[in-house]
């Protein structure tokens, strides 16, 4: 069943990101300067690969969240998404920011990509302490 659900997580994030850069496509490649064709859309298009490594990526994610949540006893809901948001906005939204950072990328691209963290981290938890 923790497979499952580990699972599950990952989709609902994976959904919720489908989302939120389709809203913020244009926004998110001005600032991360994606190279794009005549037509305005991403030079060469989108890989698949790309979208499959990064459902792995974020099944580990869910995977380790999943584990620190069982040994912290985290079981509620509101738990799960409180702690999920503090996974997002004070674990990966920081690194994103130091990455950004050191490549001289806009703060925008850093709240684009943080926000998307810590939303999709914030599902996650709440689908882990759903099951």
């Amino acid at each position: 069943m923790e497979l499952l659900n580990i699972l599950v997580a990952a989709v609902a994030a994976f959904a919720v990101g489908s989302v939120w850069y389709m809203k913020l496509a244009e926004p998110w490649m001005e600032a991360s300067g994606v190279p794009r064709g005549p037509d305005g859309q991403p030079e060469g298009g989108m890989n698949p690969k790309i979208f499959a490594l990064g459902f792995v990526l974020q099944l580990i994610v869910a995977g380790m969240m999943s584990h620190v949540f069982r040994m912290s006893g985290i079981t509620s809901l509101g738990a799960g998404l409180v702690s999920g948001i503090g996974v997002g906005l004070f674990f990966i939204s920081p690194w994103i920011a130091l990455n950004n950072m050191y490549a001289m990328r806009p703060f925008k691209l850093t709240l684009i990509d943080g926000g998307y963290a810590t939303l999709a981290c914030g599902i996650m938890g709440l689908v882990l302490a759903l099951f």
